[in-house]
Formats: structure tokens, C-alpha cells, sequence
């Protein structure tokens, strides 16, 4: 296994040939419990920027935290694009272990992998898509947790290495500690910050407006959002999650696409979502108001109904797509 010292975000890096990556995978291409995935294999003969080191990840199949992962950065905005498994539409970001990556000079191109190493690491990513049962599937996300060990939200260390790592400017840390703090104790007196209105009850849906990717929306205002929602903050099944969504209150997105099927991360199961599903370019979780889970670079993702958007026209100004700085 190659020994490379750690990345830092706006470093230049490629995948490392074939047959060093295989040196680096178990039986079940896995290495440090991370599977190296078909849809990774696209990126040879291509260089990209490091955008965030994987200190740590929220924790989506229990949700109660966080947890750690070490040696592992993110490339750029490179997401999973589903090919080899099913054709799933959640696009989570890809985990590049270190041991996968080479440094690349400035102004070179990488050299493109050889034939048959190629095709070998081809054979295994793929030989491991399913769990055994053809209905199951395996990916970065079903084995996350088993990649990575428990952190606890007020071990201060996790937030020293955001710094150290280069992936959170100190100012930022400072400024977000502060409200680190009061919504911790907020939480911790059963008064969470970023709740939606109290509604008694759940009122009728609006007429489906059925978007396709490319159109306008706005955003509905938190009380019409929250007149939508059942007691448990949920629109037939779909959660409205309100400290990280409720931002993009008021706000134009355009849509990203329709989502119809997912894996489902604790099974690996494939689901056909049988209601509405859309993404909005722009929006994503970016880890400053999820409670217990500060700082994950992930950026899933929200999932929205069409009973919370409604029809808009393009904004004269620039659309705020305003992504978190990895």
C-alpha cells in the first residue's frame, strides 16, 4: 500500500493506476471499509482539486451524529452517478481514500491506465455491487458505518481538525461556534432553533405542478411549508427538515431533477418513490445548523415536495445557488 501524506484542500490529484489500487483492496474491494465503486472509474486519465478532507460524516443511517472517517478527501463536487447500481438518483458525493490518489504537477495531464489492470479493477469494483442477494445493492453510503467509528457531537477535537485540515477557515469556525452553542442549549431545554410554525393540523395539498428539470421555483414561506406537514414534520413520508431547508425559504432555484429511485441506506434496498420528489440546484445540507452532526461535508442534497415550491420566472439577478464553501 502506497504510503501518501495527507491531502489538503486545492491540492491536484488523479486515481493512482489500476494495479496500485487493487494492491489497496480486501475481497470485497474495500479498503478501511470504503468499496471502490465502478462509478469512480470515469475519473482516470483526469485530474481534480481536492475540495474537503473526510474528517468526518453525518450519520444517515442511525441518525443520531456523527461519525469519523479518516484518510479520505473529496474531489471537487464528483457525486455517484448510480450507473452500476440500479440507476440510483441520490448522487452522494464519492469518498476517494488517499490511498487511491496521486499528486499531479501543475500543468500535466495524467497518463491514461493500461488496458488490462483497468479491466481487472473493473471486474472487481463490479463483482461487488450487490450484497449477495441480486436485490440487495452495496455502495459508499450502505457501508458507511461500517467504514467509520463513532464521534461524539462535544469532543472538541473533531472541530480542531476541520481547522487544521484546511477545511474550515478560523473565522468561520469562530462564528459558527457561537451559534453552535446556543443551539446546543436550546436543544438540550427541548426548544430547537429553526422550528417551523405550530400547525394544528395537516391542510390539503396543492394542485401537483408536475416540474421538469430545468424550470423555476420559488421556495414557499415556513407557515405555508408548515400547513403541508403532518405532527411529525413529515409530507407523506418525505421529512422537512427545517434548520437546514428553511433558508432557502423565499428564495429561486432552478429545478435539478426529478427523483423517482434511491437506495435505501440501511438495506441497500431499491426504492421507487411513489410520490413527488424533487432536487433544487443550489440548496444543500452544509453542516452549520444540523445538531450533533456540525461541520459534515457531505452537501446532500434536500429532498422537496411540490406542495412546498410553486412556479417562478429566472431571477434578473444571479441565481442564489450559494453552495457552502468546502
Amino acid at each position: 500500500m502506497p504510503i501518501v501524506p495527507p491531502f489538503r484542500p486545492g491540492e491536484r490529484v488523479a486515481l493512482r493506476p489500476p494495479q496500485e489500487i487493487i494492491a489497496t483492496l480486501d475481497a470485497a474491494a474495500t479498503f478501511e471499509g470504503v468499496p471502490f465503486m465502478p462509478e469512480m472509474l470515469q475519473y482516470y486519465g483526469r485530474a481534480f482539486t481536492v475540495a474537503a478532507r473526510v474528517e468526518k460524516i453525518c450519520d444517515t443511517i442511525c441518525p443520531v451524529g456523527s461519525r469519523r472517517m479518516g484518510n479520505a478527501v473529496f474531489l471537487e463536487d464528483l457525486r455517484c452517478d448510480g450507473a452500476a447500481h440500479g440507476g440510483c438518483q441520490a448522487e452522494c458525493r464519492i469518498y476517494f481514500k488517499e490511498a487511491w490518489l496521486m499528486r499531479v504537477p501543475p500543468g500535466t495531464r495524467p497518463a491514461p491506465p493500461e488496458e488490462l489492470p483497468l479491466a481487472a479493477l473493473t471486474r472487481l469494483a463490479n463483482t461487488h455491487v450487490r450484497q449477495g442477494d441480486p436485490s440487495l445493492f452495496r455502495c459508499q453510503a450502505t457501508e458507511a458505518r461500517r467504514a467509520t467509528t463513532p464521534l461524539p457531537t462535544y469532543d472538541v477535537r473533531q472541530y480542531a481538525r476541520e481547522v487544521q485540515s484546511g477545511n474550515v477557515p478560523l473565522g468561520r469556525m469562530l462564528r459558527l461556534s457561537l451559534r453552535i452553542v446556543w443551539w446546543e442549549l436550546r436543544s438540550l431545554a427541548r426548544r430547537p432553533a429553526g422550528h417551523l410554525p405550530r400547525v394544528r393540523r395537516m391542510f390539503g395539498q396543492p394542485a401537483p405542478l408536475g416540474l421538469k428539470p430545468g424550470e423555476w421555483v420559488e421556495v414557499r414561506s415556513a407557515a405555508e411549508i408548515a400547513r403541508t406537514l403532518d405532527r411529525r414534520n413529515m409530507n407523506r413520508g418525505l421529512y422537512f427538515s427545517a434548520p437546514e431547508m428553511m433558508p432557502a425559504c423565499g428564495k429561486r432555484f432552478r429545478v435539478r431533477r426529478r427523483v423517482t429511485r434511491i437506495i435505501d441506506e440501511p438495506t441497500g434496498r431499491m426504492l421507487t418513490l411513489k410520490n413527488d420528489c424533487i432536487v433544487l440546484d443550489g440548496p444543500l445540507c452544509d453542516g452549520e445548523r444540523s445538531i450533533g452532526r456540525w461541520f459534515c461535508s457531505r452537501q446532500i442534497y434536500p429532498y422537496w415536495r411540490e406542495a412546498w415550491l410553486m412556479r417562478a420566472e429566472a431571477p434578473t439577478q444571479p441565481a442564489n445557488e450559494d453552495r457552502p464553501a468546502a
